[in-house]
């Protein structure tokens, strides 16, 4: 089982969760700009559908391509950018074979997607308690990349064995 690289860099999960969390970070200050600067109307390709997987899709789709200003386009856009990421990192994870690593990759996953539906029904709904369960969402998918990193890079049983002594 292989945990490192032939280079003896750290596993891929590993930067590519640090990769993911200064995104989560960005998203997070983008999610505030939209918050704060960024009225959604309640009437856009979307809004208020009588089914929500289609609503979904068509209000993000406005979001990036005719939102109302560029922070929602750019924290819609990014917000797929880190669903796609962090199912490239459960990937890499699960690769790695290293059961700590699959865990921390599959709860940062389960987070941001969690985060990202919620937004979707934000833009459908406008429902206030969206944006609190996609900051929620945001929080667990931040805890499980951060898991990733407190992982050691190379599990015990896999570092080398010192030399003996007097050898």
């Amino acid at each position: 089982m292989r945990t490192v690289a032939p280079e003896g860099r750290a596993p891929a999960w590993r930067r590519s969760a640090l990769v993911m969390l200064v995104g989560l970070l960005l998203q997070f200050l983008l999610g505030m700009a939209v918050n704060l600067f960024v009225e959604v109307t309640r009437h856009h390709p979307g809004a208020n559908p009588p089914e929500y997987f289609s609503g979904v899709v068509q209000s993000v789709t406005w979001a990036i391509l005719q939102g109302p200003r560029p922070w929602l386009t750019l924290h819609a856009g990014l917000g797929l950018l880190l669903v796609l990421g962090s199912f490239v990192v459960l990937g890499q994870a699960i690769a790695g074979r290293r059961r700590g690593a699959i865990a921390g990759a599959g709860l940062g996953a389960v987070g941001v997607l969690a985060a990202g539906f919620n937004g979707g029904s934000f833009l459908n709904y406008g429902e206030d308690v969206s944006s609190m369960l996609m900051a929620a969402g945001f929080a667990v998918g931040t805890l499980g990349f951060v898991i990733l990193l407190a992982l050691p890079p190379v599990l015990p049983s896999e570092a080398a064995i010192p030399a003996p002594p007097g050898s």
